[in-house]
């Protein structure tokens, strides 16, 4: 059987100036992807980890000032973090309800109390809303790696090709001793492209998956506070009237 063994970096070395650049490109876009796949795995892994642990405790306790206390010690759990920004929103705002209504005005102590909920509501929106984009952050650049380098890598490909045939015609010669080399030199170009897409993309899916369930832990967080909030707040404002 016949055995060929492909020096790679003789064919990058004798390619053309355009696909040279084009493999440093594919090069550049492999290493910022690599990158960003063991950064986000690092961070979302770590978030998910101090998040359940969190949940846990939250549920265990059943107590919001400790559980506050717990929720500043994980610095890296989105839930953690949602659940500070609505306890201070809950603290700031029923503190100053309790004391500008008067208990007798039965109507009023209720719809403050409802005021209460709205705002915490909104402040949890509005966390829940700047978790996602944390947790996003440098993800979409996977994406556009997967997208985009099979395209680049062909373009390297269309420019070696040309300047084959472009050097086939000029030495008047089309044997396969004289085409084969450049080709092969531009092919490497398209096989770079895809070997930068491929890991890219699977690592985009996989992350936007992790988002997802994170987000959705976060609106069930969410609607499990407020929850505890409308059944034991209005509870407690309706018991005082």
């Amino acid at each position: 059987m016949l055995r060929v063994d492909i020096d790679f970096i003789e064919l990058i070395s004798n390619a053309g100036l355009m696909v040279q650049f084009v493999l440093f490109l594919l090069l550049l876009f492999s290493v910022m992807t690599w990158a960003i796949i063991f950064i986000k795995f690092r961070y979302i892994r770590k978030a998910f980890r101090e998040s359940a642990d969190f949940t846990e405790y939250f549920w265990r306790s059943k107590d919001l000032s400790g559980a506050f206390n717990k929720a500043r010690r994980l610095q890296a759990s989105p839930v953690a973090r949602i659940f500070r920004i609505g306890y201070v929103e809950l603290r700031k705002i029923s503190d100053f309800t309790t004391s500008g209504f008067d208990a007798g005005d039965k109507k009023d102590s209720f719809s403050g109390v409802l005021s209460v909920k709205e705002n915490v509501e909104r402040a949890l929106r509005r966390a829940i809303y700047s978790e996602v984009i944390r947790l996003t952050q440098l993800v979409p650049f996977l994406a556009t790696t997967g997208n985009t380098s099979p395209f680049i890598g062909l373009f390297g490909t269309v420019w070696g090709i040309m300047n084959s045939f472009h050097g086939i015609g000029v030495r008047g010669s089309a044997n396969l001793a004289v085409v084969a080399p450049g080709i092969s030199e531009a092919l490497i170009a398209t096989a770079a492209g895809l070997a930068v897409a491929i890991p890219a993309v699977i690592a985009y899916n996989y992350f936007v998956q992790k988002i997802r369930i994170m987000e959705s832990e976060l609106n069930s967080f969410s609607s499990d506070f407020l929850n505890i909030i409308e059944r034991d707040i209005v509870q407690n404002q309706r018991g005082s009237q």
